[in-house]
């Protein structure tokens, strides 16, 4: 599927950065299982496959490589035929609260496709998968399989079983846990892609001081980050304005290519993060999650929006080939909500380079949350 096609010098990477991390598991367990935290697994898997880090937009997909979008995952082995949380919709409850079983099925089943769809978009891909590292004694297991969406028509076997509700498509199992509202997916591991020995090192520390004679870091692909700023797709009550923002292009005046936008920078954001962004009307690179470059600007009076050059390239990508909004179609909090996000993340890798991605509804909240006195 992904790992059997990539270039063998990617895989042998792969492989020994997987073993070298496994190596260290007595850092944080006493067991024989190889310790794999998800975040590392993620940044091993886009630097060895030089694939794009979409792990921090809160979106379906955790990488993407050319047309291939990667879910990826981390687990214990088991019986081979393990359930795994693949999504949540906790914001999503006023959708399906209190409604019959049958109808909790269809709303979930209909949001996790829905979100699918928009990670492809936003991603740039054509198809999906799922990567995981699953987890033995004194092994890493990696098994694949297509990242299907939910056959609603198809849908069968629906049964209660105390707080969770139980469903297949003919294809694949779910278990939809209602107290937690996570989404949860039966994976059948075998065969497996590939296997292979990963011993835990009795005394790791000694093995992490002989790394410090070595000048190659491990990650050396990596871009670092150097700030995080959230900007919201709204604007006051949760609401989209009709004439500004993502919808600028119906704004009254002058006229206006039907793509226009921008993105909303509050005064607040500039207050946390004042010198974040380049001064007003200074270019800078924005680097979109399918690999795009866009030419940027931040403009308008108390540098208050965030605007590609040309103006239409911004709208182009959210409003249509991520959204998938008709021409005219005004954009509202509730089809953001529908899709689970609401605002975007951006990182400042230099002051010339910068790069953005969407993530879940509430995130902006959260971020100013973290500053408040």
């Amino acid at each position: 599927m992904f790992y059997r096609k990539q270039d063998s010098k990617f895989q042998k990477n792969y492989i020994e950065s997987l073993v070298l991390i496994g190596n260290l598991s007595n850092l944080f367990s006493d067991s024989n299982i190889p310790y794999l935290y998800y975040r590392i697994a993620e940044k091993i898997f886009c630097n060895a496959f030089h694939a794009n880090d979409l792990s921090r937009g809160d979106i379906a997909l955790d990488a993407s490589k050319k047309n291939i979008g990667i879910g990826l995952k981390t687990f214990l082995e088991n019986n081979g035929k393990t359930l795994q949380k693949v999504a949540e919709f906790n914001k999503d409850r006023v959708l399906y609260e209190e409604k019959d079983i049958a109808t909790i099925v269809h709303v979930i089943s209909m949001l996790r496709n829905k979100r699918i769809a928009f990670a492809e978009k936003v991603s740039g891909v054509t198809k999906s998968y799922y990567h995981c590292v699953v987890r033995g004694k004194n092994k890493f297991y990696l098994y694949e399989e297509s990242m299907d969406y939910i056959d609603i028509e198809n849908i069968r076997n629906i049964d209660k079983k105390r707080n969770s509700i139980w469903f297949d498509d003919g294809l694949h199992e779910y278990t939809f846990n209602i107290s937690k509202s996570t989404l949860l997916k039966r994976f059948y591991t075998n065969p497996y892609v590939k296997e292979f020995d990963v011993p835990v090192f009795r005394e790791p520390l000694e093995a992490i001081r002989k790394c410090f004679d070595k000048d190659k870091p491990l990650f050396e692909n990596a871009a670092k980050i150097i700030d995080t700023v959230y900007l919201p797709l709204y604007g006051r009550d949760k609401k989209v304005s009709e004439r500004s923002g993502i919808n600028q292009w119906n704004a009254s005046g002058r006229a206006r290519n039907i793509n226009e936008i921008y993105i909303p920078i509050p005064a607040k954001v500039h207050k946390i993060s004042p010198d974040f962004f380049p001064p007003r009307d200074k270019p800078f690179n924005l680097h979109l999650p399918n690999g795009d470059i866009l030419d940027v600007k931040v403009c308008q009076a108390n540098n208050k929006a965030l605007m590609s050059n040309p103006n239409k390239d911004l709208g182009q990508w959210i409003l249509r080939d991520v959204l998938g909004l008709e021409e005219g179609e005004l954009l509202t909090y509730e089809k953001l909500q529908l899709i689970g996000i609401d605002s975007m993340r951006v990182d400042k890798i230099d002051n010339r380079n910068f790069k953005i991605n969407f993530v879940t509804s509430g995130s902006f909240e959260t971020y100013l949350g973290q500053y408040e006195e």
